[in-house]
C-alpha cells in the first residue's frame, strides 16, 4: 500500500546520485582530522587599475573590483590565479563602474566611492566596510583562510545583529538565523530542516549583504564570530551596502536579475497529475484532463493551468486538442519536463504554456539547473508570444529570473503546514519573489489539511495542487462539503486579489522584493519581528498580515501584530499594535487574516477567471481609512510581453482620512497613465470603505442617491449603501462607468477613520471553544460581549445560522459597564439532519455605545453531534465525528483496503475472522461521540492476517483527552490482544493505531468486534 511512496523515493534517489552525494564531504567520519588551514598574510604589494584594485600577500593575491556606488566584489586566489566558474551565469552585465578613489593610510589602503570605504588593512591582510561618515558596516576579525577545498570569510558579530537569506531554507528564514548555522547546497531534502532552492547570499541588520558568486556548496554559520565557507580553493564574494534590507535585496537583484513578472493564469491556482497511462490510477488518456477541468468550471472554481503528464514516465498525446480544450475552459497547458527540453519548441507551438523542471533531470550541478531553468523559460517565449514560466525544485541564484521555486514534494499533515509558513517568506530576503509548496503535498493528507494548507497559500503570489500519489485525487473540490464551499470561498478570494498581487509581483521586477514577506522586512526595529514570536505569520504585501492555522484546532494562538492599527479581516475588530492575540477564534472557513489600517486594496469582484473580465467589468477597491494613504495599480494585458516595451499603465488611489475618530474620507482615483491591448476606456468602480460610523452624505461632482438595503443598492447603477452589520459598519460605493484617463473624487462626509468615531468604545464579542448542540435538539450557544471604553446599552445577540436551523435573538438587560464582560446564552436548534462535522456560526451583537449605535461580530466553531449511542453499539455502525488514517478511509467491518471506501478484505486476526469491526492503516485516529452514555469498550486487536507478518504497532483509546489504555507493541506475528477499557461519565473517546518502529509498512490495525457497552 504505500508501493508509490517507495517507488518514487527510490527513483529520484538513484535519478539524483544521491547515494553517493551521501557519502560526499558533508558525511565524513568523526575520526577524521581537520584539513590544515592557512590564513591570508601581509600584503606585499598593491596596485590600482580604475575601479579595480590589487593587493598581494605573498604568492595570494586579492582582487576588489566596485560595481556601484555601494556594491562592490572582492575575490581571492591563493595561488595568484583568478578563475571565475560562474561566468556570466549568475552575474548579469553591469552598468559603467563609478568613480572611485584610493589613500595610503600607513597601516591600511582605503578604497572609495562617495558612498562607501573599504579598508584593506596591511598586516596582516584584513578588509572592513565603512560608510562615507565613517560608521562601521562590517568587518573582518581575521583574514581570509582557506584548505585545500574550502575558502573561509571570518567576520565579527554585532552585539544586536540579525541574519537572513541563504535561499529557500525549510522551516526557517522569515526570523533570524543569529546564533545558526545555515547549509547552502541542494539537499533533495524537501521536509523541514532541508534547504532546497538554496542561494548564497545573506543580509544582515547591520546594513549589508554579502553573495558568494559561486556554484561550491557552503555553510554560513552565524555565530560569534561569523564564519561563511565554501566548498573551493577560491574566494569571490559580492558586497551590497544599503539603507535596510529592501535596498539590500534590490542591489543584490540588480547584480544577479529582478524576478520574472508571471503571466496572470501563472498566479492563478494550477494543477498537476498524469493523464496517459497513471500507474496510481488506471488507464486514462491525456484528453481525461479536461474532465478534472470540467470539475473546476462546474464546481465554480478558479484554475489557471494544468501540467498533464506530471508522472515518472507519463508521456502525452493529443497535445493541440488538450491546449485548445484547456484555453476553452479558461487555462492553459502546461507539461513536466522529465525528459529535457528538446521538444519545447514543437509543445510550445502546440499550446504549452508552462514547464515543471524535473528533480531527477537536473543533472550535476547547479549550472545545469539553472541553465534549464533559462532555457525553458526561454523557448516558451522563442515560440509564442507568451511570457516564460517555469517550476523548479531545486535551483540556485539568478533563477529568480526564470521561475518559481517550489519546495518539494510532501505530505499533507499539519506538521507539513506549519513549517512551510516561515519558509516562503524567508525566502523572498533571498531575492525570491515566487516560492511555494504543493496545497496538502503530494502524499497522503486529508479534508481538512487541504482546507487549511489552500487557506493561506491563497496568499502566496503562485501555487498548485498536486494528484496521482495520494490515495485520493487533490482537487479543490474531491472532499465535499464544507470542504468544497470553502475552499471556493478561498480560491475566489485569492481570484478577487489579483489585482493587488499582480501589482506587487510588477513590484518585484523593480525592487526584487517579493510579496510575501516575513515580518522584520516591513518592521526591521520591531524587537519581535526577528524572533520566534513571528515564525508562524508572514505578510502577504505590506497590508495583509497571514497567520495560518497549522493545528487541527478552531483557535489559533499567539498571533503577534507589530505597531499600527490591524483589522480583522472578517469581523472589522481593530487591534493595536504592537500586541499578542493569545486566542484567535478560527473555525474551519477561517484564515486569521488581518489587514493594515491605511490600505486601499485593488480588487476584481465576483469572477472565476482572469478571463472572466470584460470591457465593463467594475474595478473594486477595499479601503480601511486612516490618515494620507495610497496604492499604485498596475494593469497590462497579463499574458503577453508587450508590457516590456512600456505598455502597460498604472493608476494611484489616494485615501484622506481623519489618523484617529470622526472626519471626512476622501478617495480619488487618479487617471490611468499609459496603455495596452484591451485597456479599459472607461469603468464602473465600487468601494467598499470601513469606517464604522455612517456618513451623511457621499458625494462624486454631485450627492449620490443614499439606498436603504443590499437589495436596492444591488439593483442600483450608481449610489451608496451603510450597512450597519457588516464588519462594524461597512460604506459600500458603486458608480456608473467612468473615464480611466480622468481623475475623480468619493467623498464621504461626517464619517470616520476606520473603528468608528470613537473606536475606543467599541464593543469586542468572544466566545468559549468546544461548544456543542444535537441535531435537531434544541440547544445554546454561549457568547461574551465586552464593553469598551463606554458603557453598552440596548444590546442583543443574534446568530447567523445555516438555512434550516432556528436560533432566537437574546437580548442583554441592562447596560453592560466599561470594560466589563457579559455571557450571553443564545437559543439554537440545529435542523434535524444537521451534518455531524464541526459549523461555523457568526454571532453579532447590536448596541450602543458613547451616543452611536454600532454592531461588531464574530465568528465561532460549534459542533453538531450525533446522538449518544444506546445498548450494545458497534463502533462500525456509529457516526464518527472524524477520522483520519494513514493509507485510504478507515474501513468499517473491513480490514484496511486501498485508496477507496469498503475496498478491504474480511477482518481476520490470530485465524479469527470477524464480521464486525474497524479496519484501520497506521497512523489512524477515530473520534466517537458517547455523551456520558457508556460504561465501556470491548474488543480484539492486532495487525490483520493478511500481512502475513509484517508491522508494528501500538493501540490506545482516549477518554476526553485522557489515555485510558495502551496495548503492548504487537507485530503481524503477535497474538491477539483483548480490550476491555471502562468509560464511565466519558462523552468523546478516541480509537488510536500509531506506527512503532518508523515504517508504517503493513501497519494494518483491526480493532475487531469493537463494542459499546452503552445504557
Amino acid at each position: 500500500m504505500q508501493s508509490t511512496t517507495r517507488i518514487r523515493a527510490a527513483a529520484v534517489a538513484v535519478a539524483l546520485g544521491l547515494f553517493a552525494a551521501l557519502a560526499g564531504p558533508g558525511n565524513a567520519r568523526a575520526e577524521d582530522a581537520p584539513p590544515e588551514s592557512t590564513t591570508v598574510g601581509d600584503v606585499t604589494g598593491f596596485r590600482a587599475e580604475g575601479p579595480v584594485y590589487r593587493l598581494s600577500a605573498g604568492p595570494a593575491e586579492a582582487r576588489v573590483s566596485f560595481v556601484s556606488e555601494e556594491t562592490f566584489r572582492i575575490e581571492l586566489a591563493p595561488d595568484g590565479r583568478f578563475t571565475d566558474p560562474t561566468g556570466d551565469d549568475i552575474v548579469l552585465p553591469q552598468g559603467k563602474a563609478p568613480r572611485t578613489r584610493w589613500k595610503d593610510r600607513g597601516d591600511r589602503y582605503e578604497l572609495s566611492t562617495d558612498e562607501v570605504t573599504l579598508r584593506a588593512y596591511k598586516k596582516p591582510l584584513r578588509f572592513a566596510l565603512h560608510r562615507a561618515d565613517g560608521s562601521r558596516v562590517w568587518s573582518e576579525a581575521k583574514g581570509l583562510s582557506w584548505t585545500g577545498d574550502t575558502t573561509v570569510q571570518t567576520l565579527a558579530r554585532g552585539a544586536g545583529e540579525q541574519f537572513y537569506g541563504a535561499g529557500m531554507q525549510n522551516g526557517r528564514g522569515n526570523t533570524s538565523h543569529r546564533d545558526k548555522t545555515v547549509q547552502v547546497a541542494v539537499d533533495y531534502n524537501w521536509n523541514d530542516g532541508g534547504h532546497p532552492n538554496s542561494v548564497p547570499f545573506y543580509l544582515s541588520s547591520a546594513g549589508y549583504g554579502v553573495f558568494r558568486n559561486t556554484y561550491a556548496p557552503g555553510t554560513y554559520a552565524f555565530t560569534d564570530p561569523v564564519t561563511t565557507s565554501a566548498k573551493e580553493q577560491r574566494f569571490d564574494a559580492y558586497y551590497f551596502a544599503g539603507d535596510g534590507a529592501k535596498d539590500v535585496i534590490g542591489q543584490y537583484t540588480d547584480l544577479t536579475g529582478k524576478p520574472f513578472l508571471p503571466p496572470v493564469y501563472g498566479m492563478e491556482v494550477g494543477d498537476a497529475d498524469c493523464y496517459l497511462h497513471n500507474a496510481n490510477r488506471g488507464e486514462r488518456r491525456t484528453l481525461d484532463a479536461l474532465k478534472v477541468a470540467d470539475g473546476y468550471v462546474e464546481n465554480d472554481m478558479p484554475n489557471g493551468w494544468m501540467l498533464v503528464n506530471d508522472g515518472y514516465g507519463c508521456g502525452y498525446e493529443d497535445l493541440e486538442e488538450t491546449a485548445q480544450g484547456l484555453k476553452d475552459r479558461k487555462m492553459e497547458l502546461g507539461l513536466w519536463t522529465e525528459d529535457g527540453i528538446e521538444d519545447l519548441a514543437a509543445q510550445v507551438k502546440a499550446g504549452q504554456r508552462v514547464a515543471k523542471l524535473d528533480v531527477a533531470w537536473v543533472g550535476e550541478g547547479y549550472k545545469f539547473a539553472l541553465d534549464g531553468c533559462k532555457d525553458a523559460y526561454k523557448g516558451i517565449e522563442d515560440n509564442s508570444d507568451a511570457r516564460g514560466f517555469t517550476w523548479a525544485p531545486e535551483s540556485w541564484a539568478g533563477a529568480q529570473r526564470c521561475g518559481v521555486q517550489w519546495s518539494g514534494d510532501q505530505y499533507g499533515t499539519w506538521e507539513y503546514i506549519r513549517w512551510q509558513i516561515p519558509t516562503y517568506a524567508g525566502a523572498t530576503m533571498s531575492g525570491l519573489a515566487y516560492t511555494t509548496g504543493d496545497i496538502d503535498g503530494i502524499f497522503g493528507g486529508s479534508a481538512k489539511t487541504y482546507t487549511r494548507d489552500l487557506q493561506w497559500k491563497m496568499f502566496l503570489g503562485t501555487t498548485m495542487t498536486m494528484d496521482g500519489w495520494a490515495p485520493m485525487d487533490k482537487q479543490p473540490f474531491r472532499h465535499g462539503e464544507p470542504y468544497t464551499s470553502i475552499n471556493r470561498d478561498y480560491l475566489k478570494l485569492k481570484e478577487s486579489l489579483l489585482p493587488y498581487q499582480y501589482s506587487y509581483a510588477h513590484e518585484a521586477t523593480k525592487s526584487g522584493v517579493g510579496m510575501v514577506r516575513p515580518l522584520v522586512l516591513e518592521y526591521p526595529d520591531d524587537p519581535e519581528a526577528s524572533t520566534e514570536a513571528a515564525k508562524y505569520e508572514f505578510l502577504s504585501g505590506e497590508h495583509f498580515l497571514v497567520a495560518p492555522v497549522y493545528q487541527d484546532t478552531t483557535e489559533r494562538r499567539d498571533i503577534y501584530l507589530p505597531k499600527g492599527t490591524w483589522i480583522d479581516y472578517w469581523s472589522g475588530r481593530t487591534y493595536e499594535g504592537p500586541t499578542t492575540i493569545d486566542s484567535y477564534s478560527a473555525p474551519l472557513d477561517t484564515l486569521p487574516l488581518f489587514v493594515k489600517a491605511g490600505a486601499a486594496v485593488p480588487m476584481w469582484p465576483g469572477i472565476r477567471s482572469y478571463r472572466d473580465r470584460t470591457a465593463s467589468s467594475p474595478l473594486a477597491w477595499d479601503i480601511y481609512p486612516q490618515g494620507n494613504t495610497s496604492f499604485t495599480l498596475y494593469e497590462d494585458d497579463g499574458v503577453t510581453r508587450q508590457h516590456r516595451d512600456g505598455k502597460y499603465a498604472t493608476q494611484r488611489a489616494d485615501v484622506r482620512a481623519p489618523v484617529r475618530g470622526a472626519g471626512d474620507v476622501k478617495v480619488t482615483i487618479n487617471e490611468s497613465r499609459g496603455s495596452f491591448t484591451g485597456k479599459q476606456s472607461k469603468r464602473p468602480y465600487e468601494f467598499t470603505v470601513h469606517t464604522g460610523s455612517e456618513p451623511r452624505s457621499v458625494r462624486l461632482d454631485r450627492t449620490l442617491p443614499r439606498l436603504t438595503s443590499e437589495a436596492a443598492y444591488e439593483a442600483a447603477q450608481q449610489g451608496w449603501w451603510y450597512d450597519r452589520d457588516d464588519r462594524g459598519g461597512v460604506v459600500h460605493v458603486k458608480t456608473a462607468p467612468l473615464r480611466t484617463d480622468k481623475k475623480f473624487t468619493v467623498k464621504l462626509s461626517g464619517t470616520s477613520a476606520v473603528g468608528g468615531k470613537k473606536a475606543a468604545a467599541a464593543a469586542v464579542l468572544s466566545a468559549p471553544t468546544g461548544q456543542e448542540a444535537g441535531a435537531g435538539t434544541p440547544g445554546q450557544v454561549q457568547v461574551d460581549i465586552t464593553a469598551g471604553s463606554a458603557d453598552l446599552s440596548d444590546a442583543s445577540v443574534t446568530l447567523q445560522v445555516p438555512a434550516g436551523w432556528k436560533s432566537t435573538p437574546a437580548k442583554v438587560p441592562g447596560r453592560i459597564p466599561s470594560g466589563a464582560t457579559r455571557r450571553v446564552a443564545v437559543e439554537v436548534t440545529p435542523v434535524k439532519d444537521a451534518e455531524v462535522r464541526e459549523t461555523r456560526l457568526t454571532a453579532l451583537a447590536r448596541y450602543r455605545a458613547a451616543g452611536d449605535a454600532r454592531t461588531t461580530e464574530q465568528r465561532l466553531a460549534l459542533s453538531v453531534l450525533p446522538p449518544p449511542p444506546t445498548g450494545q453499539a458497534w463502533a462500525s455502525d456509529l457516526v464518527w465525528l472524524s477520522e483520519t488514517n494513514g493509507y485510504g478511509p478507515a474501513e468499517r467491518d473491513r480490514s484496511n483496503g486501498e485508496s477507496g471506501a469498503a475496498d478491504g478484505r474480511t477482518l481476520t486476526l490470530a485465524g479469527t475472522t470477524y464480521e464486525k469491526g474497524i479496519g484501520t492503516h497506521a497512523d489512524s485516529d477515530i473520534a466517537i461521540h458517547l455523551g456520558g452514555r457508556c460504561t465501556a469498550l470491548t474488543a480484539d486487536v492486532g495487525i490483520d492476517d493478511e500481512i502475513n507478518g509484517y508491522g508494528e504497532v501500538a493501540f490506545s483509546v482516549e477518554g476526553d483527552g485522557k489515555t485510558l489504555w495502551t496495548s503492548p507493541k504487537l507485530t503481524g506475528a503477535s497474538a491477539t490482544v483483548p480490550v476491555d477499557v471502562k468509560l464511565d461519565g466519558v462523552r468523546q473517546v478516541r480509537l488510536k493505531v500509531t506506527d512503532s518502529n518508523g515504517s508504517k509498512t503493513g501497519d494494518h490495525g483491526d480493532w475487531a468486534a469493537a463494542k459499546f457497552h452503552c445504557a
